[in-house]
């Protein structure tokens, strides 16, 4: 209930010609190695005979609105559960006079035909390597109307689609898929710049499992029942900050992400920590909130310098050890005695 308020009314407020910003795609958060949590989500299958993860992972889908990384919806399943599947239930949630800026493997034809059909609901991502298409009308360069063939019951056979080409120094040619077709209201270079945003989704869920978590191994519950509660508690905790956050960036005048999220975190810490003292005086919680905004409003980040490019690399890779499995209370000593 609150993640819908917040996230509407904050996407709602930053706006881009007429339409609200959402995003949203997968991740993965490592439970408790617990024999009902690997029973309920399972894992990952590692090649090479070392047999399944070391934690049992749950699969997590996420919906954010992009200008303030507020939460509105997420939903979590086995780890076997993919994303585009788990994601079908994040479409209906999409409010009206929106666009939905998500990865290629979303670019699911029935999900994003019955998306438009839905309302003025738009979407944008990049085409995938195998996705063709007919162009049927130049509308600037490197700027097209198409048409894909569609071969789904209940549908037109073909999907008017829009094609945008760009290519950044350094970085191969790349192209965008939208259905946003009207090219006067809805300019390509915006378009593009626009698509960018999306990695704003990728920051969100790096702030959860990097400073809120810090970067804990697995979160703490040891059954699915606790596993759901402690995530939702995780999104809320999240979206406290974030929507704290918005405020001081509305009062400074900046955008949202113009605030730091790491130092936000860790004065709310703090002042949390000293109000749950055994002194705390609570008639003291307005002047001390004051003094926390006042604080938060020197967190003012400096401007995105939109040049940077990092290309990814594996940083990490899998143990070729065997993974080392739980073990019975007792049957260590017994091979200690033997």
């Amino acid at each position: 209930m609150t993640a819908k308020t917040w996230a509407k009314r904050s996407a709602d407020a930053h706006k881009w010609r007429g339409l609200s910003l959402y995003g949203w795609d997968g991740t993965t958060m490592r439970v408790p190695d617990s024999a009902e949590n690997r029973e309920k989500f399972g894992g990952q299958r590692n090649g090479g005979g070392r047999g399944e993860s070391g934690y049992p992972q749950v699969r997590v889908v996420a919906m954010m609105a992009l200008r303030s990384h507020i939460l509105s919806a997420f939903r979590i399943a086995p780890y076997s559960t993919g994303e585009v599947t788990l994601a079908r239930e994040l479409w209906h949630e999409m409010p009206e006079n929106s666009l939905a800026i998500v990865d290629r493997n979303f670019l699911v034809k029935k999900d994003l035909i019955a998306l438009e059909r839905s309302g003025n609901r738009n979407w944008l991502t990049r085409t995938k390597s195998n996705t063709r298409w007919a162009i049927t009308e130049q509308l600037g360069k490197d700027d097209y109307l198409a048409e894909i063939e569609v071969n789904e019951p209940g549908v037109p056979e073909t999907w008017p689609i829009r094609v945008i080409r760009y290519k950044h120094p350094g970085h191969p040619v790349s192209t965008l898929l939208t259905s946003l077709l009207d090219a006067k209201l809805y300019p390509a270079r915006e378009i593009i710049a626009l698509y960018h945003e999306r990695w704003e989704l990728e920051l969100g869920y790096d702030e959860v499992k990097t400073h809120l978590l810090d970067r804990q191994e697995a979160i703490r519950s040891r059954s699915p029942q606790g596993v759901s509660q402690e995530l939702w508690g995780i999104a809320l905790a999240y979206n406290l900050v974030r929507l704290e956050m918005e405020r001081i960036a509305a009062e400074a005048d900046v955008p949202p992400t113009r605030i730091s999220f790491t130092s936000s975190l860790a004065l709310i810490r703090d002042e949390l920590g000293r109000m749950g003292g055994a002194r705390f005086a609570t008639g003291t919680i307005p002047s001390r909130l004051q003094d926390l905004s006042r604080n938060l409003k020197r967190l003012l980040l400096p401007e995105r310098r939109s040049q940077r490019a990092y290309p990814r690399a594996v940083k990490i890779k899998m143990s070729n050890y065997p993974r080392k499995r739980p073990q019975k209370r007792g049957a260590a000593k017994k091979r200690a005695a033997k």
